[in-house]
């Protein structure tokens, strides 16, 4: 296989010599990713510069009681869970007629990643937009989120397999052109090692999940596959608990019929700037925003993977999860 997609010029200047010694000590290793390589750090396997972020935002991010954190792992429903947020919140500013959605990738009208904001000395705060997003694990986030009365953190996961073919889709999509893509085989391998974004998956979603046990009134978790069989019931919920709940007048009005069309797949894939547009990644790179919307399936995974590659995840997701009671048992649709 050709890597060259893998050679993406990454930041290499950091805020201080001892960040920049920090990173260089940990081990590195190729991964289903856009970046050079990627570095494990406290269980997971980070891009340098999101690192960096990750890293100066355990040092320096300060929580506020109003900050609610959309938290999810790459391609795992991400952008839906970005427009809901923020159709949410902003329901009273704008209708379905005029919203920002319309014309801006969800990720454009929630710019605010706890991680990547210090690298781009950007304020983490916006007076009229409580919603912050990051990638990062549970156990990597900053502590203030954790300890900060009222702070809320909304995490959103996927069936694995669906992750995945999402995921590699996704990273075909945006390789530069006349690079090979990445190989089914090679893919699957790479994940299943947990050698993808903010990877292992599987300790990823289980962190957000045991956490969302402990701390019921702080984390809500969400499963891309419930919100898709209800999204009424789920966008009232997810409403409910970020503070923000439709009144018997606002439901009468149907407003959370239309704030659920709204963010639908249909709706938002179908948008001139989500055909067309692109969106600048930290100044680094353009993504075409059309390949944030393949096609919002449950159970896509069946038209790639071999019964082989099936069982193989089946066989890691019962090793990590049965003792926690997760699980992703879904018909698809």
């Amino acid at each position: 296989m050709d890597h060259n997609h893998l050679e993406r010029e990454e930041k290499e200047s950091f805020p201080a010599k001892e960040v920049q010694e920090l990173i260089s000590s940990f081990p590195r290793a190729r991964g289903l990713v856009l970046f050079k390589h990627l570095c494990q750090y406290q269980g997971f396997w980070v891009g340098r510069i999101g690192l960096e972020g990750v890293i100066l935002a355990q040092q320096h991010f300060q929580a506020q009681p109003t900050d609610i954190i959309l938290s999810s792992s790459p391609k795992s429903g991400t952008t839906w869970l970005k427009a809901l947020g923020f159709a949410i919140v902003t329901r009273n500013r704008y209708d379905h007629l005029n919203s920002p959605l319309l014309t801006k990738v969800a990720h454009e009208c929630l710019p605010v990643w706890i991680e990547f904001s210090f690298i781009q000395n950007k304020s983490c705060r916006s007076p009229d937009l409580p919603l912050l997003a990051t990638h990062t694990s549970f156990s990597c986030l900053p502590k203030s989120v954790i300890t900060t009365p009222g702070c809320k953190i909304v995490y959103i996961c996927r069936d694995p397999k669906d992750t995945f073919i999402s995921l590699w889709h996704f990273v075909n999509s945006n390789i530069p052109k006349g690079t090979d893509p990445f190989p089914l085989e090679e893919a699957v391998e790479l994940f299943c090692q947990g050698l993808s974004f903010q990877g292992p998956y599987w300790d990823h979603v289980l962190e957000y999940w045991n956490a969302s046990l402990e701390m019921p009134e702080k984390v809500l978790f969400l499963k891309y596959e419930d919100i898709k069989s209800n999204p009424v019931f789920h966008v009232k919920r997810l409403a409910e608990f970020m503070g923000y709940p439709f009144t018997l007048e606002e439901e009468s009005r149907g407003m959370v019929q239309k704030v659920v069309e709204l963010c639908s797949f249909e709706k938002l894939s179908n948008l001139e700037v989500n055909k067309t547009g692109k969106y600048n990644m930290l100044d680094k790179f353009e993504i075409e925003n059309r390949s944030f919307f393949r096609k919002g399936a449950v159970g896509d995974w069946k038209n790639y993977l071999t019964p082989e590659m099936s069982a193989r995840f089946d066989q890691i997701s019962e090793q990590k999860w049965k003792a926690s009671g997760l699980s992703f048992n879904v018909a698809s649709s």
